[in-house]
């Protein structure tokens, strides 16, 4: 299982004074108020910063770090993503989990006819779908509805799922 999670990309600077624009890659924008400090991947390290100011412009959030207040200091991250822990991730619901978590899990019909591993998740406006490679060579776009999802063990990082008729024709 993952321990970091990606919530935005440093998209450019804003201003002169160290604040970034961050594309937000969380289902919540909103969830910037609340962090206290991110994880920045360089690339070849990962820096802790210390979250001082949030404010919105558009589908943006503009941050601003502690210690960080020239846009020199900051414009060398652009394009660079900011992570949290496990620990300062969403709070889950019941049958909720993180993309991260599932991306390669096994997957396996309830009629044992397919196996295959998830290989992307796709986000729709009503439901996810997510995209099994199977073992045969084909692709299975299945929603992620609970018709079709019958369970998911991360533990034993296998899903059972069913697939509904005319999926695979």
């Amino acid at each position: 299982m993952e321990d970091l999670f990606q919530v935005g990309i440093i998209s450019s600077t804003h201003g002169v004074r160290g604040e970034v624009k961050v594309f937000p890659t969380t289902d919540d924008v909103n969830r910037f108020k609340k962090l206290k400090k991110v994880l920045l991947n360089t690339g070849s390290e990962r820096i802790c910063l210390e979250i001082e100011n949030v404010k919105f412009f558009k589908q943006f959030a503009i941050l601003k770090f502690k210690g960080y207040d020239n846009i020199n200091d900051i414009e060398k991250y652009k394009g660079k993503s900011l992570l949290v822990t496990r620990e300062n991730a969403v709070e889950l619901e019941e049958n909720e989990f993180f993309v991260a978590d599932l991306i390669g899990i096994e997957v396996i019909s309830d009629d044992g006819a397919l196996k295959g591993n998830l290989k992307d998740v796709i986000e729709t406006g009503a439901n996810d779908v997510y995209v099994i490679a199977l073992e045969d060579g084909r692709e299975l776009l299945l929603p992620a509805i609970r018709e079709c999802i019958l369970k998911v063990s991360l533990e034993d990082n296998r899903m059972l799922i069913h697939v509904l008729e005319g999926l695979l024709d």
